[in-house]
């Protein structure tokens, strides 16, 4: 099984320009599944679970191979949400293993409610939802505990890793194989690099001065993004301050609860619209607790600006959803049903609104 395992890993870091094009083009498919052919949904979120979490698998294998070699260096900086996530995987091995669990089970849960709704009834069903969505909040609250931060989502680094930036030593082996002996002679110098000693005449383009009346700010205007911050410069764990106030616990103690008081509620099936209510107050309670962010803290005022964002998922659920937005995005299908191209993306948009109506973890918390 270990050869097997370290043959694979072998073709992975060999491969792996070609592997993560093969996954983005799959998990592409599975956005047009639904609606061709019966149970094509379970098909679809089947097919996203396994690319997801073989992704994630890859993204460990890969993170392991670059920081086995101290002269890698990465060509562009890292994001700070990867700085930030990987110090803490480095850090706390009980944070890595906590994170990916969570992942995981962020990964399979709509493939887990769509094998129980098809084999259980509707009450164990949302039972079986009651209790992810527990072990998700226990797993979240054990992330606040280490951290004692706001949590960070995804918490684990995502893929940033340019093949081509890959130490040369990875592309003929892989961390579960024996070393290869090294290359008999250096690699060439590229093309491009063979003729530097020649003088390089200046343009004319640099030579005529910018038009009267006219700035030339091209050049700070692009190198201004470019510059460092102090974000780029802060210890990795520091990117995020710790947790303070006891209102700064409470408001993100609100927002990990809030899922898990949705859902009961709805299993109860009296208090639908009281349990929409009810999360989209916790939401904004939450919001209007939290601390604001500095304008250097990049990391949390992303996060915060995502949570934010998620709030527009409102309009896909309970009575929102069935009196007001649904109508009008079906209106709109049925107008776009005989225009060229736009027809097409309508009937890929029909095909997902029953889904919707049916499955929880398609617009959960």
């Amino acid at each position: 099984m270990s050869s097997a395992l370290a043959k694979y890993e072998d073709f992975l870091v060999r491969n792996v320009s070609t592997i993560s094009s093969v996954e983005s083009s799959l998990r592409s498919i599975t956005w047009f599944l639904p609606g061709r052919f019966k149970d094509a949904e379970l098909a679809s979120e089947a097919l996203s679970a396994l690319l997801n979490v073989t992704s994630l698998y890859h993204d460990t294998l890969l993170a392991r191979i670059v920081q086995s070699d101290p002269k890698w260096k990465p060509i562009l900086p890292l994001p700070l949400h990867t700085k930030y996530t990987r110090a803490w995987c480095n850090k706390d091995k009980a944070y890595t293993w906590i994170a990916r669990v969570l992942e995981l089970i962020r990964f399979t849960q709509l493939l887990i409610e769509m094998g129980m709704r098809r084999k259980l009834s509707d009450k164990n069903r949302w039972r079986g939802i009651v209790i992810i969505e527990a072990i998700k909040v226990a797993l979240r609250l054990a992330l606040l505990r280490i951290t004692r931060r706001p949590l960070v989502s995804p918490p684990i680094p995502e893929r940033d890793l340019d093949p081509a930036s890959l130490p040369p030593s990875s592309i003929h082996s892989s961390p579960t194989l024996a070393p290869t002996t090294p290359l008999a002679s250096p690699p060439a110098t590229p093309d491009h690099f063979k003729n530097n000693y020649m003088p390089l005449e200046p343009s004319s383009l640099m030579l005529t001065p910018p038009p009267p009346g006219r700035s030339d700010t091209s050049v700070e205007d692009y190198l201004l993004p470019k510059a460092l911050t102090t974000s780029s410069v802060r210890p990795s764990l520091q990117l995020v301050k710790p947790l303070t106030s006891v209102q700064d616990w409470i408001a993100e103690g609100i927002y990990i609860l809030r899922p898990l008081i949705y859902v009961t509620m709805l299993s109860a099936k009296k208090h639908k619209d009281r349990a929409l209510v009810t999360a989209f107050a916790f939401d904004l309670l939450s919001r209007n607790l939290r601390r604001a962010p500095s304008a250097s803290a990049s990391v949390e005022r992303d996060e915060y600006a995502r949570r934010d964002r998620d709030l527009a998922w409102y309009l896909l659920r309970g009575s929102v959803w069935e009196l007001y937005t649904r109508p009008k995005l079906e209106s709109l299908i049925e107008k776009v049903a005989h225009v060229p191209l736009l027809s097409l993306v309508g009937a890929v948009v029909k095909d997902w609104v029953p889904l919707i109506d049916e499955y929880y973890y398609y617009t959960a918390l």
